[in-house]
């Protein structure tokens, strides 16, 4: 997604230069949210993708690139390929958290493939088992149930969400997932898995004594950014690979982007990365402005956002429960504003099921404070 947003903003102003696209997956670029969402609801598998082939590219895809030479500025992929340019984007992203059990038969929900293997899994099978409770693990738990499959929910939390939303919402969309017909074993680890003639015997716990059999299982443990490439080069790496105002990536030539770069948020006040769709956009076209050449910093301030079942939410900023919360609700837990401060001022925003507000939440994230709750009512 970062990659074809570059080259979109490339050719926004240089509509002639060489672009090579070198990407280990053996597809173009494609919509990757939908594989957790819109694809389950019926819409069409062809709206997945960009169309990156449109914008006069060379794609050399199923390679890896597997060495950097800042020196000679090239590349070298896991054919012993060697690709030389005049400036390099990293749009690595992320490889998932994975057990050291299970192989194969755990699905790391992540690429096209895996939604395919994951949906022709479920035209035979019936029961399926979710490890982890966040964003990943929520929508997938919830597209397998919306299409009749049987579905149990494992995470170590208190709830579902419970390192995002306020106590009272996660609690809530725990009643919530089981009134859709979701299973949920909540405080719970997977410590083993084993295959037993068509199904997958978890065990769960430290001692594994708890058991559940399952038909298919999928794991949504969080990301690790791709950095090793960049790692290897001697190109700075500090929770993803660290990029200055422009993007470029601790050299004038080599730039980074998306999921795998960690930037400095001004509003904010610290270095983060974000894994998410508006961010792997945004960055990825001034990437491609900055390497084609403008000199734009990024100051953008992402959000994110998601489907649960008929709930959806936009979110802006920090989001983390740890924080000092006020909940705005119209209809408790079904329409409202959560704001999320430190020291009274405000970190992040929540949008529960609220519209067309992000910029505004962008707005008031941006100012000083100090806020309290009765200055937040009615707010957005």
């Amino acid at each position: 997604m970062t990659a074809d947003a570059a080259i979109r903003g490339i050719r926004e102003i240089d509509a002639q230069g060489s672009i090579g696209l070198i990407g280990s997956e053996p597809h173009l670029p494609y919509k990757r949210p939908l594989l957790s969402k819109g694809l389950w609801l019926g819409k069409s598998f062809d709206q997945i993708w960009y169309g990156t082939e449109t914008c006069g590219i060379s794609a050399f895809l199923g390679r890896t690139v597997t060495r950097l030479d800042l020196a000679e500025k090239s590349v070298t992929d896991d054919e012993g390929t060697i690709y030389r340019f005049e400036k390099l984007l990293l749009a690595t992203g992320g490889r998932p958290r994975r057990f050291p059990f299970g192989g194969d038969d755990i699905l790391y929900f992540r690429t096209v493939d895996d939604y395919f293997r994951l949906r022709t899994l479920t035209e035979t099978r019936r029961k399926f088992a979710i490890i982890g409770g966040g964003f990943i693990g929520s929508e997938i738990a919830a597209a397998l149930a919306s299409i009749g499959k049987d579905v149990v929910m494992i995470f170590p939390e208190a709830c579902i969400g419970a390192r995002v939303f306020p106590g009272n919402l996660c609690r809530f969309l725990d009643g919530y997932y089981r009134d859709q017909g979701v299973e949920l074993l909540s405080g719970r680890t997977v410590t083993g898995l084993v295959r037993e003639g068509d199904g997958l015997r978890l065990a769960l716990g430290e001692t594994g004594e708890e058991v559940l059999v399952v038909d298919g299982v999928v794991a949504g443990i969080g990301i690790e950014p791709e950095t090793r490439l960049a790692e290897a080069a001697g190109l700075p790496v500090e929770g993803g690979i660290v990029v200055n105002d422009f993007l470029q990536a601790g050299h004038p030539d080599v730039y980074a982007a998306g999921d795998a770069a960690s930037f400095f948020s001004p509003v904010l006040g610290r270095r983060m990365h974000v894994e998410h769709e508006d961010n792997a956009r945004t960055m990825g076209r001034l990437a491609g402005r900055n390497m084609a050449g403008e000199a734009s910093p990024y100051r953008h301030l992402p959000y994110f956002y998601s489907d649960l079942f008929d709930l959806g939410y936009e979110a802006v900023g920090e989001l983390d429960s740890r924080l000092e919360t006020v909940e705005d609700w119209s209809e408790p837990y079904h329409k409202g504003v959560v704001y999320y401060l430190d020291q009274g001022r405000v970190r992040g925003v929540l949008l529960w099921n609220v519209w067309d507000r992000v910029e505004a939440a962008r707005a008031l994230i941006g100012e000083p404070g100090p806020w309290g709750a009765g200055d937040l009512a009615g707010r957005l």
